[in-house]
């Protein structure tokens, strides 16, 4: 943990443990670390970051919270959900982390390693998911270390991430709320404590208000064929359920749809190691984190406009 905290007061990179996924941590105050995060995942740079905090009096000193945030992080805090909230003036993190908005992403993560980071190190932490930009987020330690060679100084193993999906991001104007991002809280939870939910205007995507937004995001080398029931030549085949062979690649085999957010990005990594011609990936039920799921899938089957 020492070392951890040299390091990003160095400006350095490091990889941090957090119940969702690991996030590429970097100094959220210092513009030379956030631009490293950016470099190291070929993060385009209108996509801002979340910016991490031990807790809500911390995130206080950064964003402004009106009653429905306050109450949304007083529900949901510690744990996978960020807040988009408007920037105070005094607030610490850097423009570029920001991407130049007068909102900021907050986040307060449960992950016992990631709180230890948090309170010994005593500044914001922007730590976006360890992967290239658009590549499935990693779920362990060695996927952080496979995915981010030297650009990191260091990786806190934290054991497997529990959530497995990246936070909800929530932003919250007065006493409206918009679901930026399905995430590691279903919606209907999260619409219990703040009423329904707005989505977002179709243009955002243009300009992303959150992390997560752009459409080809979470995507592995291989082709993703969604809804599938069998595999064709070529492919592999992820299944959901019990009624897939045993021994196959399977995000949940008892059909358990929090085991399967938990599994999903670290399977789909291991299906494309077997460099398929594509994967096919079994219907997935849209209900609670089923919903974020399919988001994921979804962005990860888009085909790049370019």
């Amino acid at each position: 943990m020492t070392r951890a905290c040299a390091a990003l007061e160095a400006g350095q990179l490091v990889g941090m443990p957090t119940e969702t996924v690991y996030g590429l941590a970097g100094d959220a105050t210092n513009s030379l670390a956030i631009a490293a995060i950016y470099a190291a995942k070929g993060r385009p740079r209108f996509n801002p970051l979340i910016s991490h905090v031990s807790n809500l009096d911390a995130a206080k000193h950064l964003g402004y919270f009106a009653p429905l945030a306050e109450k949304l992080a007083l529900a949901f805090w510690p744990g996978p959900l960020s807040l988009v909230v408007p920037r105070l003036p005094r607030s610490s993190v850097c423009d570029l982390a920001c991407a130049g908005l007068d909102t900021i992403a907050l986040r307060v993560p449960a992950h016992p390693l990631a709180q230890a980071l948090l309170t010994q190190f005593g500044k914001p932490i922007g730590a976006p998911s360890a992967n290239q930009s658009g590549r499935p987020s990693p779920t362990l330690a060695r996927h952080v270390r496979e995915e981010m060679g030297d650009a990191i100084a260091m990786v806190l193993d934290g054991g497997p991430c529990s959530v497995g999906l990246e936070s909800a991001v929530i932003a919250v104007d007065g006493e409206r709320a918009t679901l930026l991002r399905l995430g590691g809280i279903a919606r209907a939870d999260l619409e219990a404590v703040a009423g329904p939910l707005l989505n977002p205007k179709d243009e955002a995507f243009a300009a992303p208000a959150s992390p997560g937004m752009l459409l080809r995001h979470y995507a592995p080398n291989a082709r993703l064929r969604l809804s599938a029931d069998t595999a064709r030549d070529g492919e592999i085949l992820i299944g959901f359920g019990p009624n897939f062979p045993a021994g196959s690649f399977n995000l949940s085999p008892t059909g358990n749809i929090t085991e399967a957010a938990a599994n999903l990005f670290a399977i789909l990594r291991l299906a494309d190691a077997q460099n398929p011609t594509a994967i096919a990936v079994a219907p997935i039920p849209n209900w609670g984190l089923g919903e974020a799921i399919i988001e994921r899938l979804t962005r990860a089957s888009a085909q790049d406009s370019s």
